[in-house]
């Protein structure tokens, strides 16, 4: 298996890391690979789809119902050869 080094973690979020890591009963090292194992699987089935991330995005407005356009018929198409 892999080694991963993280550099530079600010003093706040390792300690907020070790005190999740006792609460739960392990290791700081054993906590982030859950935090890994757990971010990194939770979306894996879901598709990207830019229609279903906006309605999500959206979705605390409520039902909003945006007024319908009205649309014009179409012109015909020219012809050049008159």
């Amino acid at each position: 298996m892999n080694n991963i080094t993280i550099s530079n973690l600010d003093d706040d979020m390792k300690f907020r890391l070790q005190k999740r890591a006792e609460k739960h009963g392990r290791s700081l090292e054993e906590e982030a690979k859950e935090i890994l194992r757990i971010v990194l699987t939770e979306n894996q089935d879901e598709t990207l789809n830019i229609a279903t991330i906006i309605e999500q995005r959206f979705a605390d407005w409520g039902g909003l119902e945006l007024p319908e356009i009205p649309r014009e018929p179409i012109r015909t198409v020219s012809n050049f050869e008159e």
